[in-house]
C-alpha cells in the first residue's frame, strides 16, 4: 500500500509537472513576444522621432534663413532712412537760409515799395501839371522865353534833362515793380519747392519706419517660431533619449526573461529526471520516504502596500488624472511639506532613466514586468534621484527625495503610470492600480 502511495505520488509530479510545465511555457513565451512586440513599436517611434527631428531642424534652418533676408532688408531699410533723415535735415536747414532770404526780401521789398509810393507820388503831381498847364506848351514858353541865344540853349538843355529825368523816373519805376514781382515769385517758388521735397521726404521716411516696424514684428515672429521649433526637437529629442533607454531596458528584459526561462527549463529537467529515478527505485524497493516543503515571506516596510504597487510617496493629492484649467494632466501629483520628503518605486523594475527634464526636472522612469504585463512609471519635479539609469529596484525602495525642480509651482511628486511601454502623453490613470 505504502509502496502505490510513492508510486502513485511520482507519476502525479511527473504529470504536474508536465501540465504545469506547459503553461509555465506558453506564458512565459507569451511574456518575451509581448516584450518584443513593444521593442518593435519602440523603435518604430523612434524613427518617427527621428524623422520629427530632422523636420525640426529643416524647419529650424529656413526660419534662419528667413531671419537672415529679413534683417538684410531691415539693413537696407535702416540705412535708407539714414539716407532720408540726411535730407531732411539738409532741406530744413534751407528752408531756414530761404526763409532768413525771405526777411532779407521783405525788406528790400519794403524800400522798392516806398521808392515806387515816392515815384507814383511824383508821377501824379507831374501828370496833375501837366494837365493844370497844358504840358508841352509849358516848355515852349520857357525856351521862346530866353534872352538870348545863350539863355535858349541853357534852357534847352534844361528841359532836355528834365524830359529825360521824367523818362528814367518812368523806366526805374517799371524796373522796380518787375524786380519786386521777380524776387517775390522766385522766393515763393524757392519755398514752395523745398517745401514740398520736404513734405515728400517725410512722408518717404515715415513709410520707411513703416516698413521698419513691419520687419521688427517678422522678424520678433521668426524668432519666436525659431525658439518654439529648439523646443520641439529638445522635446523630441528627450523623447528619443527615453526610448533609446527604455529600448535597451526591454532588451535586458528579454535577456533576463530567457535566461530566467532557461533556468527554469533546466530545474524542471533535472525534477522529472529526479522523479523519474524516484519511481524507479520505488518500483524496485519495498520503503522508502521523501517530503519535505518550504516556505519563505518577506516582511515590507510600513509604507510598502501588499500587491503589485505601493503608493510612491507620503502626502496629500493636490491633483488627479484628467483635465485641469484648459490643459490634460497625465498624473497624479503628491504633495508633502518638510525636507527630505521621500519618493519609493511603485513596484519592482529597472531604472531606465534617471536624468533632467527642462520641463519634469529631475525625473526617473522605471520600466516594470508584472505578471507577463510591462508597466512604466514616472516620478517627476524631485529635488534629487538616489538611482541611476541600470539600477534594479524593489517595491517601496526610495529612489529620491521630493522637490521642485522643472517646470514646477511647489514641492510635490508628479507620478505617471504606463500601461506597456511610455508614449508620450498616452498615460494611463494609475487609479485602482497603483493605491494611492
Amino acid at each position: 500500500m505504502k509502496k502505490s502511495i510513492i508510486t502513485f505520488a511520482a507519476a502525479a509530479a511527473v504529470g504536474l509537472g508536465t501540465i504545469f510545465g506547459g503553461i509555465s511555457v506558453k506564458t512565459e513565451a507569451a511574456s518575451i513576444s509581448s516584450l518584443k512586440g513593444e521593442q518593435n513599436k519602440i523603435q518604430n517611434q523612434r524613427s518617427e522621432i527621428k524623422s520629427g527631428i530632422n523636420q525640426a531642424n529643416d524647419k529650424i534652418s529656413k526660419l534662419q534663413n528667413q531671419q537672415a533676408d529679413v534683417k538684410s532688408e531691415m539693413k537696407r531699410l535702416d540705412l535708407a532712412i539714414s539716407d532720408a533723415t540726411e535730407k531732411i535735415d539738409d532741406k530744413t536747414a534751407k528752408m531756414k537760409e530761404t526763409k532768413v532770404q525771405i526777411v532779407k526780401l521783405q525788406g528790400e521789398t519794403k524800400v522798392i515799395k516806398e521808392r515806387i509810393e515816392k515815384r507814383n507820388v511824383l508821377l501824379k503831381d507831374r501828370a496833375r501839371s501837366y494837365q493844370e498847364t497844358g504840358g508841352m506848351v509849358n516848355y515852349l514858353d520857357v525856351l521862346m522865353g530866353s534872352t538870348s541865344f545863350s539863355d535858349f540853349i541853357d534852357r534847352a538843355n534844361a528841359v532836355a534833362t528834365i524830359m529825360q529825368a521824367d523818362q528814367d523816373i518812368i523806366q526805374q519805376h517799371e524796373a522796380d515793380e518787375k524786380e519786386l514781382e521777380k524776387k517775390q515769385t522766385q522766393v515763393k517758388n524757392d519755398l514752395a519747392s523745398l517745401q514740398k521735397m520736404l513734405d515728400d521726404l517725410k512722408q518717404m521716411n515715415q513709410q520707411l519706419n513703416t516698413q521698419k516696424a513691419e520687419k521688427d514684428k517678422l522678424l520678433a515672429v521668426l524668432v519666436d517660431k525659431e525658439e518654439q521649433e529648439h523646443e520641439h526637437a529638445m522635446d523630441l529629442s528627450e523623447q528619443a533619449e527615453i526610448l533609446a533607454a527604455q529600448d535597451a531596458a526591454i532588451q535586458r528584459s528579454i535577456k533576463q526573461e530567457q535566461e530566467r526561462q532557461a533556468k527554469e527549463a533546466a530545474q524542471a529537467a533535472q525534477a522529472a529526471q529526479a522523479a523519474k529515478a524516484a519511481q524507479a527505485k520505488n518500483n524496485s524497493a519495498n520503503g522508502g520516504g521523501s517530503g519535505g516543503s518550504g516556505g519563505g515571506g518577506s516582511t515590507a516596510a510600513p509604507h510598502v502596500s501588499s500587491g503589485s504597487f505601493t503608493r510612491p510617496a507620503p502626502g496629500v493629492i493636490t491633483s488627479g488624472y484628467g483635465g485641469r484649467g484648459g490643459s490634460f494632466h497625465w498624473g497624479f501629483d503628491i504633495a508633502q511639506s518638510g525636507g527630505n520628503v521621500p519618493i519609493f518605486a511603485a513596484a519592482d523594475g529597472e531604472v531606465y532613466v534617471s536624468h533632467y527634464s527642462s520641463t519634469y526636472g529631475n525625473v526617473v522612469y522605471i520600466l516594470h514586468n508584472i505578471n507577463g504585463q510591462t508597466y512604466t512609471t514616472v516620478y517627476a519635479h524631485m529635488q534629487r534621484s538616489l538611482v541611476g539609469a541600470g539600477t534594479n529596484v524593489k517595491k517601496g525602495q526610495q529612489i529620491g527625495v521630493m522637490g521642485n525642480t522643472g517646470d514646477s509651482r511647489g514641492q510635490h511628486l508628479h507620478f505617471e503610470l504606463y500601461k506597456g511601454r511610455w508614449q508620450y502623453h498616452s498615460a494611463i490613470n494609475p487609479s485602482g492600480i497603483v493605491p494611492l
